[in-house]
């Protein structure tokens, strides 16, 4: 069982706050995961940031930019990763897209990630019939490649998925960029429902999730609850975090009353 997976043990709801790498600065970024994990995130996802991050709603795209004009590059964020994990017991994992993965070399960038702490790799743009190479080399390193689905995704698209994924797989409540959202779409717990049957993995929903009702709503069916662009508000807001804080500890008490069960289905 990877670092990942363990945190989900005995039907446990994680949450999982997104950051970027070097924004506002590099020594907040320290105090934000530091905060992150106290106020009760369970995996830290840390953003590389990129120059063209088609995913990425405004917000999320403006703290890349910013980071990217402070000379923040994929070298710095390791450094950024080794000495948060130096800090924090929380899994951390990060989001980048396939170009910087490229331009390092597929092995010595898992090789980098795995001495610096990193436990997983989430890649957007990457899908699995193009991922194998990737998938060979996090493997080499136990690191754990986490593929996304989206509603839209088709039957075998789920199957692929649930077949070559490690760690968690990520499901996009909506389509669409990421960014906060008043609502989330009916249809929800049918997709999620849909791919359960296909996986034992644990199922985690990000994409528009904003406040600690939205929270309570995705962790009642899924595993696993992302947050980012309204982290990144918050930031941008109080520079003490103690809006952070409150709001992440809101969001770790609406899921901690869900029930903490997760009925084990065939693969």
């Amino acid at each position: 069982m990877s670092r990942i997976e363990s945190v989900f043990k005995n039907g446990h709801k994680a949450l999982i706050g997104y950051i970027t790498a070097g924004y506002p600065d590099v020594k907040s970024t320290l105090r934000i995961a530091g905060a992150l994990a106290d106020s009760g995130c369970d995996i830290i996802e840390l953003g590389i940031p990129f120059s063209d991050p088609l995913a990425d709603g405004a917000t999320i795209q403006h703290a890349s930019f910013k980071a990217l004009q402070q000379g923040v590059t994929p070298r710095l964020c390791l450094e950024l990763a080794h000495e948060i994990q130096s800090r924090v017991s929380a899994p951390l994992a990060f989001m980048t897209y396939y170009n910087p993965i490229v331009n390092s070399g597929l092995e010595a960038f898992c090789k980098s990630c795995r001495d610096a702490g990193i436990s997983g790799l989430i890649v957007p743009d990457l899908t699995p019939d193009e991922g194998a190479d990737l998938e060979t080399a996090t493997l080499r390193h136990d690191i754990d490649l986490i593929y996304f689905l989206a509603p839209t995704s088709t039957a075998k698209r789920i199957s692929e998925v649930a077949a070559r994924a490690h760690g968690f797989i990520y499901m996009v409540s909506l389509t669409g960029v990421t960014g906060t959202r008043n609502t989330l779409p009916p249809e929800l717990e049918s997709f999620i429902g849909r791919v359960r049957l296909k996986t034992h993995l644990p199922l985690c929903v990000g994409f528009g999730i904003s406040t600690p009702e939205q929270a309570k709503r995705v962790a009642s069916t899924a595993d696993g609850v992302i947050v980012g662009s309204k982290l990144i508000q918050l930031i941008e807001e109080d520079a003490t975090l103690s809006s952070l804080k409150t709001f992440v500890s809101s969001l770790r008490k609406a899921m901690d009353s869900c029930e903490n069960n997760r009925e084990a289905k065939p693969i």
